[in-house]
Parts: structure tokens; sequence; C-alpha cells
């Protein structure tokens, strides 16, 4: 996820894994020989990694690394590199130092596999934003009025309710700046990305309109729930 120079020979790694989570630790002489870490402590790389516990704290000892994927389809396309970026910061948000999530994980290197080798790269944050919220405990009630209680049955327009967490009926709130309608198109899309597995999601069509009515949405969702704004987000 990060590195950092430690020191004159250091690097100090912060790196996602799918049993422990976030963890960070020091790569000796990483800086002076990567004979122990060919290529493996870039960013956005996927390494099998060596590494022991140094001492209470959580700083761990990285004492070998492997290249697995490099992903160098993301490294050549600014924008690609800005939504990857994206994807790290919004995984470091939804799941603090040490805990672990093989789902997330799973995702974020599918997502990061789907950036670098599919055409169709403007859906993948969308997909992974909310898939990731819905893993870290924020997913979108879409199948009731939050309010009211009245089943959505996807006719008609709704209205997104960052407080609730969901959607509410027309009946019982009206379209707002932070209170944004929602076609049923929407609706149906935000459940396809919840509950279907990223492979079957990619060759999804996300049209404009789709597009304009789902950015407000995550925006408000994800800030309201998590209390910031991630810094990457202004690259997409």
């Amino acid at each position: 996820m990060h590195t950092k120079e430690f020191g004159e020979t250091d690097l100090l790694v912060t790196f996602f894994t799918p049993d422990k989570g976030r963890l960070k630790g020091i790569a000796k002489g990483a800086q002076k020989s990567r004979k122990r870490f060919v290529n493996c402590l870039d960013v956005f790389c996927l390494a099998e990694l060596d590494y022991s516990l140094k001492r209470e704290g959580g700083l761990y000892f990285l004492n070998s690394g492997k290249l697995i994927n490099a992903y160098p389809g993301i490294r050549s396309d600014f924008t690609i590199l800005g939504k990857a970026s994206y994807m790290v910061e919004l995984t470091e948000i939804l799941f603090p130092w040490g805990v672990a999530d093989r789902n997330m994980f799973e995702l974020l290197k599918g997502a990061l596999d789907a950036l670098a080798d599919v055409d169709n790269v403007d859906i993948i944050p969308f997909i992974f934003e909310i898939k990731a919220m819905t893993l870290g405990g924020y997913g979108i009630n879409l199948e009731k009025c939050s309010i009211c209680g009245r089943p959505y049955r996807g006719e008609g327009r709704a209205v997104f309710k960052r407080d609730k967490g969901g959607i509410a009926c027309l009946k019982c709130h009206q379209e707002s700046a932070i209170s944004p309608g929602v076609d049923p198109q929407t609706v149906e899309m935000i459940k396809l990305m919840q509950t279907h597995p990223l492979s079957s999601l990619l060759k999804l069509h996300l049209t404009e309109e789709i597009g304009k009515e789902l950015k407000p949405v995550l925006k408000l969702h994800r800030e309201y729930h998590l209390g910031q704004r991630p810094r990457t987000a202004a690259y997409l």
C-alpha cells in the first residue's frame, strides 16, 4: 500500500494481508540491496512476503519477498493510477490496522486485476466502493422506504437518505441536494453491485444517466458514515 524511506537503508512498508489485515513492517536494507525484495515493494504490487513480529506494538520485520503481479497496466495511465490509489485509501479507511477480512482482500485484488486488464475501467471504482462499503458494514438499504417502511418494487423514482443509509419514497421525502433522487435503473444497479461477485459485474453497461445519479449518492453515503473525504477522491 505504501513505502517510505526509513533511515539510510531501510524501508517502512504498509501492506494488506488476507489473514491479518493491514500491517506495517521494516524491510531491512531494502534501499541498499533489493536481492531479498526484487521489485515486490512497489505500491500496488501483489507479493508473497515472509515477515515476523518485531516487537509489541504491531511493527513487523520483512525478511524477504517474491513478486506475484506488478500490475503494469495500472502504472501506464494516470487516470487508472488515480482509481487504484482511491481504492487503496478507501480500504485503509474502512479497515483499520490489524482488522482482517479475506473478502476485502480478494475484492481489492480483483479490482486491481480488473483495472490492469479490462477496457471498461470507469465502472470499477463504482463497483469497488459499493462492495467495500457493504463489507465494512455500510450497505445501502434498497428494499423499502426507510421512513414509512413501504416495500420498494422498482416503480418510479426514490430518494436517497444519507442519515438512514437507504432510500425513501417520494411521499415521505422530496428530492434535494442532500437527498438526491434515483431512478429504478440506478437502484437496481446498486443492488446488483452489492450482491453479485465482482467478476460478474465487469461487463455491466453504466449509462451516463446512471453514473450521474450514482456519484452524489456514493459521495453522501461515504462521507456521512466515514466522517471524512478520501484525499484521492479528487482524482476520480
